[in-house]
């Protein structure tokens, strides 16, 4: 038996070991590289929700809407539905219960409308409370236990100013934290603001418009503008409407408070100059915004009601809530992208019936902001 040197076998084991690492190495999978940002699709499916009503000829909730039976128009392009939903609706009431220059605008009246729309609304409706007179204020958090949203309604307070802008920032803000699609704002308001300007206002409405929420108002403004009209004249053979407020004169003493509502007989002349500038101001005011409100309602989906007496604001206040209720969710996604360019854009959105007997109220103006 021949016996080899030593070394003779480290050299043999070398050459066993590298031959064993050359045979893994050509088995071995080459790691996958991982995609840097450049490398990957973005793609973004944009999805637009509309509130929309749904009535047959004699007025009457319809409630087997379908996708098959609407069609969507977004700026003469004509789409299909996603998907057609009836869920329950989250409302946010706002109360105006403040202002300098108010004369049937009070707490009262409000409050009494307010509790009209609450009654009239479906028991699965979730509602949430805001007041505003010198600041806006959450009075209740959103709930369907009915008897929370009257006692808050209730407890509701007046003020001297009218801070309607801030009201509507506060409102928006609030009801596009809620999750839940469905969302409309009741505005019972005159609309006018203590403090001077209209940029504010206009503001606020765009950026209502950017949103899927739906407005409907309750206006003050006619009965304001006819109650103050004696006011704005130097002459008036009208009895002249009071300066304060009811729930301001229920708390003066009493000599004072009986002077304060006896009536005021013949013919009046007002020499008073500035408040004839004043008159005619609040008048103007009222009068541009009767205008916006309405607009607004009308480019958001929502209802404007506009009464000319208590009784027909009373009467009509439980309106809003049938239009809320008969109120389906529709999607659908745009042939056009929403953010296909940059820049403040109208997109002019329309609902219509494909279905015999379906009547259908879907008008939106939604306005996009890519800068944003």
């Amino acid at each position: 038996m021949r016996i080899r040197p030593a070394g003779y076998w480290i050299i043999l084991l070398l050459l066993i070991s590298a031959a064993y690492s050359v045979s893994a190495q050509s088995r071995r999978v080459a790691p996958t590289p991982t995609p840097t940002p450049n490398d990957i699709e973005r793609v973004t499916t944009e999805e637009v929700r509309l509130n929309v009503l749904a009535f047959n000829e004699q007025g009457k909730f319809v409630p087997d809407v379908t996708a098959k039976d609407l069609v969507i128009t977004d700026n003469d392009i004509l789409h299909q539905p996603s998907s057609v939903r009836r869920i329950p609706a989250n409302v946010l009431i706002v109360m105006d219960t403040g202002g300098e220059l108010r004369s049937v605008k009070d707490l009262d009246l409000t409050r009494r409308v307010a509790l009209e729309v609450v009654r009239a609304l479906r028991p699965q409706d979730s509602l949430a409370l805001m007041d505003y007179s010198d600041k806006p204020e959450i009075v209740s958090e959103w709930t369907t236990d009915r008897e929370q949203i009257v006692s808050a309604i209730k407890k509701t307070n007046f003020g001297r100013r009218d801070a309607f802008v801030s009201a509507l920032d506060m409102a928006i803000e609030f009801l596009m934290r809620n999750p839940s699609d469905n969302r409309h704002l009741v505005l019972i308001t005159d609309g006018t603001d203590s403090k001077p300007g209209t940029s504010a206002k206009f503001d606020a409405f765009q950026r209502l418009a950017e949103t899927d929420i739906s407005v409907h108002v309750i206006s003050y403004t006619s009965l304001e503008a006819a109650d103050i009209e004696p006011r704005t004249k130097t002459l008036s053979n009208t009895r002249p409407p009071s300066a304060l407020p009811q729930e301001v004169k229920d708390q003066l003493p009493n000599g004072a408070r009986d002077s304060a509502n006896a009536p005021k007989i013949g013919p009046t002349i007002n020499m008073d100059r500035s408040l004839l500038r004043r008159m005619k101001a609040r008048k103007a005011d009222l009068i541009d915004s009767e205008d916006k409100l309405s607009k607004l309602a009308e480019n958001t989906n929502g209802e404007f009601i506009l009464p000319y007496s208590i009784d027909e604001m009373l009467q009509k206040a439980p309106t809003v809530a049938k239009m809320i209720d008969a109120a389906y969710v529709v999607t659908y996604i745009p042939k056009v992208a929403i953010n296909d360019r940059k820049g403040l854009r109208e997109r002019n959105i329309l609902v219509t019936s494909k279905r015999d007997g379906l009547i259908v109220q879907a008008r939106r103006k939604l306005l996009v902001d890519n800068e944003k």
